[in-house]
């Protein structure tokens, strides 16, 4: 299969509470007036709190996904996830898309689009406890089991890392330039160090 092509596709993972909202709305914010850069509203089985997404129950969320309405999906938290499939179309113009994804579907992303750029927002076990507790999102669901799957990025071969600890502005820079296309490559980037409140 002919990966999709020529832009460029922008996924942002890392655990929860980990800042990736953040960052994520001062890098939406910096590319505002830029079309070649699109942010892509997530489609989520919940209502929205907190991050800006559209909202479906299951089973339209599962007729839309039979029908082709999604380019990327997939399950956590007892929730479902979908990318929309436009940014297929905005792909193929040239555009970046960036999008805050699961790790689960990094393999699948980067079989799908042509250049795959993953940045992976992370913090210690204790930034994520406390960021977790005091957001308090009652679509969290159960705070050990969130923080039990943080360790599972460990082996996530990302192009960036940002070590979000310190002021939200630094982590954001460091994932704008990963957008911009003048990040350092894989082998020779260094872990940033920066921050947030939550995501």
């Amino acid at each position: 299969m002919t990966r999709i092509g020529p832009g460029r596709l922008v996924l942002v993972v890392g655990p929860s509470g980990a800042g990736k909202d953040t960052l994520l709305d001062l890098a939406r914010a910096a590319f505002h007036d830029d079309p070649s850069v699109v942010f892509p509203r997530r489609v989520v089985t919940r209502a929205a709190a907190g991050e800006p997404h559209d909202t479906m129950d299951p089973a339209a969320f599962e007729r839309a996904a039979r029908a082709g309405a999604f380019a990327l999906t997939w399950d956590a938290h007892d929730l479902r996830y979908g990318i929309p499939a436009g940014i297929d179309a905005d792909i193929r113009a040239g555009r970046t898309v960036v999008c805050n994804v699961s790790r689960t579907i990094v393999d699948e992303a980067r079989e799908r689009y042509a250049e795959v750029r993953v940045v992976l927002v992370t913090a210690p076990a204790e930034v994520l406890a406390a960021r977790l507790a005091g957001r308090a999102r009652g679509s969290d669901g159960d705070l050990a089991r969130r923080l039990a799957r943080s360790q599972g990025f460990a082996a996530l071969a990302a192009d960036c890392v940002i070590a979000n600890v310190d002021a939200p502005e630094a982590g954001a820079a460091a994932l704008m330039a990963v957008i911009a296309g003048t990040a350092a490559s894989r082998s020779s980037a260094a872990t940033t160090r920066s921050s947030a409140s939550a995501s």
